[in-house]
């Protein structure tokens, strides 16, 4: 098989290249290397890979329709895109910069899988499509016509114009709906990354509210057997959730990053921030079923293997 990953020297990305790769696969790599943080992080990210021969990889962004035409040639199993601009709360201040990358960096995308007649598109959707969604565990079925960031719109658009084109074109095409994913390589603004580099510092962690929101965290290995998983049953339109379904609050979760470091934290409790849910919980069942996914990672063994990460040297 011969895959382009978008978003490849990202965390995801970089992970997902590595086990395409390992698996026997051709990758083609494709990262912009913006600046939303370290571009040296993403460097270090895909230097195993980079040594690989059946990797290439390719520095372009996805809405330069001419340099993705290059980069996709017609020999193209699946697109697995991954590439995005990512936060909630930094949509809220860029709007239309999201909705740049993340709606027409995937329809540049979708065009030349259609030019190139690949089969299979696999498309980074996020929990954050559900929005202060009432019912839980949310499930793939529920309303997601509410997003509260322009983020989590941008993601309802990008499955909304996937449909659109297995419609029209027939490609297969699968959404899946991440939930909070941790690990070694955790972007720097990611909250676990974040509180584990203030604690490490003897700085205190800033907590929106009271402590009690809840994320279903999932650890990386779970979330890229399940990439694995959908690209090779691709097929049809399928929306997947993949996430851990153990939700575990703010105040919690602080306490288990404690004991991984075996360090104090100290709190700085500040209001709610705009666009943040009360809580995420997926509901895995489908996937289970459709794809043999199977989240197996505790939190507490997934911190560990991320602080061993976070401490070992660059």
């Amino acid at each position: 098989m011969k895959a382009v990953v978008t978003g490849a020297a990202g965390f995801i990305g970089s992970h997902l290249t590595e086990r395409l790769l390992q698996d026997g696969h051709a990758v083609i790599g494709i990262d912009s290397f913006d600046t939303f943080y370290d571009p040296q992080i993403k460097r270090r990210n895909i230097a195993k890979a980079l040594s690989h021969r059946s990797f290439r990889l390719i520095e372009a962004d996805i809405r330069d329709q001419a340099a993705m035409e290059r980069a996709i040639g017609d020999d193209i199993d699946v697109i697995v895109h991954l590439a995005a601009r990512a936060g909630v709360r930094p949509s809220i201040e860029q709007p239309a910069l999201y909705a740049d990358v993340n709606i027409n960096g995937t329809v540049v995308l979708l065009e030349i899988a259609r030019a190139r007649r690949i089969k299979k598109f696999v498309f980074a959707s996020s929990s954050s499509v559900y929005g202060n969604n009432k019912k839980v565990p949310f499930c793939e079925t529920d309303n997601v016509d509410f997003p509260i960031s322009p983020y989590a719109a941008t993601k309802k658009a990008g499955e909304l114009i996937c449909h659109t084109y297995h419609h029209l074109y027939g490609i297969g095409m699968t959404c899946l709906r991440f939930f909070t994913v941790y690990g070694p390589r955790q972007r720097p603004d990611l909250a676990i990354h974040k509180f584990a580099r203030l604690i490490e510092a003897g700085k205190p962690i800033p907590i929106y509210g009271d402590g009690t929101m809840r994320r279903d965290f999932t650890y990386i290995d779970d979330i890229i057997n399940g990439i694995v998983a959908a690209i090779e049953r691709c097929a049809g339109y399928s929306i997947y959730n993949l996430g851990e379904s153990r939700p575990i609050c703010v105040s919690d979760l602080i306490a288990e990053i404690e004991k991984a470091l075996g360090k104090t934290a100290g709190r700085d409790y500040l209001p709610t921030q705009p666009g943040d849910v009360d809580q995420t919980y997926a509901d895995v069942a489908k996937a289970q079923h459709e794809l043999g996914y199977q989240p197996a990672t505790h939190i507490a063994d997934g911190l560990a293997e991320f602080v061993r990460w976070f401490r070992s040297p660059a």
